[in-house]
Parts: C-alpha cells; sequence; structure tokens
C-alpha cells in the first residue's frame, strides 16, 4: 500500500511559490546595464557627420566664419585622431563642401553598417545670450540609452576643456517622435546617432572656444577621445588605453527614458530671494536665492535692479552637476548696487531648456548712497523695504553688453551625489538580498527546520 507523504509536497509548493515570487519581484525591478549597454561587433564602426555644407550654411550669427566650415575642420580633426585607434574603422559623411540631406547621411551610415554617428555642430541663441555645451540624444528606449552613455563621455571631455554644460537633451516633434531629422533617420535604420553643439558663436565668451582652427581642431580631438573611451579603444602610438572606461558609464534602462534627458516645456516651478543684509554705505546687497526645477537642470540665473523691466547677461548657476542631476537650490548672491539708486530687485533662474521663472520682487525704500549713509552714520544694515510676488514677465528686455552689477554666487551647502549613490546601491542590493533570504529559507526547509518532514 502507498502511503503519500504530504511533506515534500509541502516543501515543492513552498519552493515553487517562492520562485515565482522572485521572478516577479525581479521582474518589477528596472534593468540596468552594467557598463556600456550597447554591444558593437568586433570591429567599431563610426560615421562622423561635418554639420550643414554647400548652400546649407548652418548659423552665420557670427561674422567671423560659417558653421559648416567649423564642423569640417572639427569633424577632420576627430576622424583623424580617431583613425590613431586600434580596432576602429572611422568614416566622414562628406569630406567636401556639399549638400546632404539628413536621411542622406543615416543612409550612409546605415550603408557603413555603424556603431555610432557623431553629427558635428556649433549652436546660436535668439537672444545671442546663451552659452555652453549640449548634446541631442534619441527619444526611443535603446538608443536612448546608448546616446545618453556616450553623450555622457562627450560632455566630461567638453567640461575638461573648460565649457558649460548645458545637459543631454531630447525634444519631441508633433508625432511624438525625435525632432532632429539626422537622429530619427538613422535610428529608423538601426543606427544610434547623436548631435554634439560644441559652443554659441553668437556670445562673446563661448565664441573664444572656437575662435581658431586650433580651437576648432581641439574639440574635434576631444570628441575623438570621447568615441574612444565610449567603445573602449587603445592607441599604442598615441599611448593611451581606455579599456576599462565604459565601467565609469552611467547606468541605463534599456527600456525607460533616462528623467533628466526627457524634453521639458514648462519653466522651473519656483524662484523666490530673501533678503540677508543690505550694506547701503558700501552699495552692496547679500540675497538667498531658491529655485527649483523636478524636471530639468538649472543652468542660469539672471538679476534685475528695476523690478525685471531690465536684466542682466545669463549667469551660470553657481553649483550643480549637471550628469548627475544633482545641483544647489539655493545659493547667495552678492550684488553692488550703484550710488543713488533705489532698486527693486529680482531674479530669474533658468533651466536646460532655457525656460525662466521670475522671483518676487524686493521694493527697496532707500537709496543705496555711499556719502549720505555715511554721513548719517548708517554704516551697514537693512533698509526699510517691502517684499511681494510678482508674475514673470516673458516681454523682459535682455540688457547687452556687459551688466551694470557684479554678481557673485556662493553656496550655501555642498551638495553631492551621495543620495543617488545610495539608491544606485541599494537598487541592486534589495533583489541579492531577497534571493538569499530565499536561498536560506529553502535550505532551511529542506533541512528538516520546523519538523514539517513527519506524518502523523
Amino acid at each position: 500500500m502507498w502511503t503519500l507523504h504530504a511533506a515534500p509536497v509541502k516543501k515543492s509548493c513552498i519552493f515553487m511559490t517562492l520562485v515565482l515570487l522572485f521572478l516577479l519581484f525581479m521582474a518589477s525591478v528596472p534593468v540596468h546595464a552594467a557598463g556600456r549597454a550597447q554591444e558593437p561587433g568586433d570591429k567599431v564602426v563610426v560615421v562622423i557627420d561635418p554639420g550643414h555644407g554647400g548652400e546649407n550654411l548652418g548659423t552665420t550669427q557670427n561674422a567671423a566664419y560659417m558653421e559648416k566650415d567649423l564642423t569640417m575642420t572639427t569633424a577632420l580633426a576627430m576622424y583623424d585622431e580617431l583613425s590613431r585607434f586600434e580596432g576602429v574603422e572611422v568614416y566622414l559623411a562628406r569630406t567636401e563642401d556639399e549638400d546632404l540631406t539628413l536621411k542622406e547621411r543615416a543612409e550612409f551610415a546605415a550603408e557603413k553598417d555603424a556603431d555610432l554617428l557623431v553629427s558635428i555642430h556649433y549652436n546660436a541663441s535668439e537672444s545671442h545670450a546663451s552659452f555652453g555645451s549640449e548634446v541631442w540624444i534619441s527619444l526611443e528606449p535603446e538608443y536612448h540609452a546608448y546616446g545618453y552613455q556616450f553623450a555622457t563621455v562627450v560632455m566630461r571631455q567638453l567640461r575638461d576643456l573648460g565649457m558649460h554644460l548645458r545637459g543631454i537633451k531630447t525634444r519631441v516633434d508633433s508625432k511624438g517622435k525625435d525632432y532632429y531629422g539626422v537622429i530619427r533617420e538613422s535610428v529608423a535604420l538601426g543606427v544610434p546617432a547623436v548631435i554634439v553643439e560644441h559652443c554659441h558663436v553668437d556670445q562673446a565668451e563661448d565664441a573664444l572656444h572656437c575662435d581658431t582652427e586650433e580651437d576648432q581642431r581641439a574639440f574635434g580631438i576631444s570628441d575623438a577621445h570621447a568615441v574612444a573611451k565610449y567603445f573602449g579603444l587603445k592607441s599604442d602610438s598615441l599611448g593611451v588605453d581606455y579599456s576599462d572606461y565604459p565601467t565609469t558609464l552611467p547606468d541605463v534602462s534599456l527600456t525607460e527614458m533616462v528623467p533628466r534627458a526627457k524634453y521639458d516645456d514648462t519653466p522651473p516651478e519656483a524662484c523666490t530671494i530673501e533678503l540677508d543684509e543690505a550694506f547701503y554705505s558700501e552699495g552692496r546687497v547679500l540675497l538667498f536665492v531658491n529655485a527649483s526645477d523636478k524636471d530639468s537642470n538649472l543652468i542660469y540665473y539672471t538679476y534685475s535692479l528695476d523690478g525685471g523691466k531690465t536684466v542682466s547677461k545669463l549667469q551660470a548657476w553657481p553649483v550643480g552637476d549637471i550628469l548627475t542631476g544633482v545641483y544647489e537650490e539655493g545659493f547667495l548672491l552678492e550684488l553692488e548696487i550703484p550710488d543713488g539708486v533705489t532698486p527693486d530687485i529680482c531674479v530669474r533662474a533658468y533651466n536646460a531648456y532655457d525656460l525662466f521663472t521670475e522671483s518676487n520682487v524686493l521694493h527697496f525704500t532707500q537709496a543705496f548712497d555711499g556719502a549720505e549713509s555715511q554721513e548719517e552714520g548708517s554704516g551697514q544694515g537693512q533698509g526699510e523695504l517691502a517684499i511681494e510676488g510678482t508674475d514673470p514677465s516673458e516681454d523682459a528686455e535682455m540688457q547687452d553688453g556687459t551688466p551694470l552689477l557684479v554678481p557673485a554666487g556662493t553656496p550655501l551647502s555642498e551638495k553631492s551625489s551621495a543620495v543617488e549613490d545610495v539608491l544606485s546601491v541599494l537598487r541592486y542590493l534589495i533583489p541579492v538580498v531577497f534571493l538569499i533570504f530565499m536561498i536560506l529559507l529553502i535550505l532551511y526547509l529542506f533541512s528538516g527546520g520546523g519538523h514539517s518532514g513527519q506524518t502523523r
């Protein structure tokens, strides 16, 4: 007569239940790539696209040069430098001053079975005030992941050249697809593509970075090393080996976009200022500036003495790392006030998409007149003032040239990426701990723990 023992069946059910729970748990955890998400073939193929060409001049906002010439100089330098690395084939989408459609550039990259297309560009803004470097990448999940990791290396390189970073960005067209044609057409053909905007040729300080052929070539050499680092290449002739560099790339999801790279069409949520201290005899004011934007990084600020009618030129947001998304929401701002001026002070905070929010206005009722203040013996201290909110003024005039005031942003506290680091560790630690717990529980059950193996 056969006897059915319940214990093994019970243990098997428990085991299968635990396995199912583990699989469900792992399925709920986003899968992030370790190191480089993209897996190229044995030989890396890169296509360099010098933007514009022929009758397509690109930006001509700087009379000294046309963008199509800048991009060619940079692309040729990138080609020469990258060709010195082993294990890579390098092609130029155009080698002459010729017109090419965006689709033709993408088709050329696809014909070469390219692992990456890098489109070289220079920037300009409507206000002629923006400055810094940015990289545009695809919206499409896998290509977004590849683009974000590569763009991170490009940004690191540009930061080393002294560039202000505007961020790694995406832009959406009316159909919900990639706005930029060279990216959209390339991705449609299975080629990862990015656009590198090196600097703004129409902003005085930024234009100094591309003022000479040597400067333009420096950008190309920087881009070449970004490619080499991303793919882990080495060069005996250059004496560099980037084989281990891909381990430093940021974690990405192959199914979801990086939140801080998503297109943001909204201004910062808040911008406020508070008076810290006014020094009437010295013509100085110290303000606490606070701003926040949950969807994008803060990259600039401006200030005004006349309630927003005119504003200073753009200033870099004092503290932050746009590559990690960690930035200082508040900082101490020192402004110099000319003698005889009774200011109405406000500040604007700008995000990575150049949208701004204007702060409340601090209305001062006492003029900053050094001679008068000293005669009255006021020395330093706060005058009577009123604080009230104002609506952002989209039509505020941008003041040309050097600002009337000289700001000095000082961080209130040093923020680090510690929180992000902890979350990153926990993201991987939790599944491991859960797995260890299940293994221990299974071992406990199958070793006879709880005496569940006996029948009555």
